[in-house]
């Protein structure tokens, strides 16, 4: 029988009157699914209790914890439109904490903090042409920008995708790409720094693409995701191509370690990653030497 307090059933109390969540606490969520893309990055399908939306925008991202391991960034990969119970996370294998959730499967609980950051604002792109460049991990967090916009795609115009990886046994989402190069209305390039002898496809790094790609400066915009040090050949190419800075947006995931502007770890000169950003223009990031 459940406690009485002046007349009020403690199962009352927690029922109706429980506080909200913190944003220091986390969640804990189900893994659902476990699918290995390369020999360094897995992708795991998330369930957070009763199945509710993560509620996120493409470009932000939540932190990831496992108790007596540790926490870190990750970005959702996930669209906005294609999250309903779940929602999906790449997750390349570099320390203590990635390679205990790579030992992780379906039916295991992890931490879950977040959604935090500024996203890509889908109402700046819209009705414009979108060129997309992506450099290695960087396309699991362009891959919910993508498909966000392909989910609606009347509201967007022309879609261009330019993916760099080192070399073709790092190639994320290979179904994915495979599908985007079926349909009319994506324009898909893919490079690679280091072909083997199976790979038939263009060589170099993501730059080299550009040449081969013509756009509308007056109507375009770009998002670029990887490297930072990629960042500054790919501005110069877009900005070569007509665009301005603030044509240009970017993504600077960088040192984060709270997510909620406390820790100073991810600060970029007088801007908190974890809050301004990651989505900054090229405009914006011209303002602190520190960025690029």
């Amino acid at each position: 029988m459940a406690e009485v307090l002046d007349d009020v059933m403690v199962s009352d109390v927690l029922e109706f009157e429980a506080p909200a969540p913190s944003i220091y606490l986390p969640t804990v969520a189900k893994i659902v699914k476990v699918r290995t893309e390369t020999e360094m990055e897995k992708v795991f399908s998330v369930r957070l209790p009763g199945g509710r939306p993560l509620g996120h925008a493409p470009g932000q991202f939540v932190m990831v914890s496992l108790p007596g391991i540790g926490e870190a960034p990750i970005s959702v990969m996930s669209s906005p439109s294609r999250t309903h119970e779940t929602f999906d996370l790449c997750i390349r294998r570099v320390g203590n904490l990635t390679n205990s959730l790579h030992k992780l499967l379906p039916g295991d609980d992890i931490g879950i903090r977040g959604p935090f950051a500024r996203g890509f604002p889908m109402n700046v792109f819209k009705k414009k042409d979108v060129l997309v460049a992506a450099g290695g991990l960087g396309l699991a967090p362009a891959r919910s920008f993508i498909d966000e916009i392909l989910d609606n795609r009347d509201d967007y115009g022309r879609l261009i995708v330019l993916y760099g990886a080192r070399n073709p046994s790092e190639i994320l989402f290979r179904d994915e790409l495979r599908k985007w190069r079926m349909r009319d209305d994506i324009d898909l390039l893919v490079t690679v720094d280091r072909p083997d002898e199976s790979w038939v496809g263009h060589i170099g790094v993501i730059t080299r693409l550009f040449p081969r790609v013509e756009i509308d400066p007056l109507k375009t915009m770009a998002v670029t995701i990887g490297p930072p040090i990629m960042y500054r050949f790919v501005t110069v190419e877009l900005l070569g191509k007509g665009l301005s800075p603030d044509q240009i947006w970017m993504s600077f995931e960088r040192r984060m370690k709270c997510g909620v502007g406390k820790c100073g770890h991810c600060q970029v000169n007088y801007r908190y990653s974890c809050q301004d950003g990651p989505s900054w223009t090229y405009a914006e990031a011209l303002a602190f030497e520190e960025a690029l």
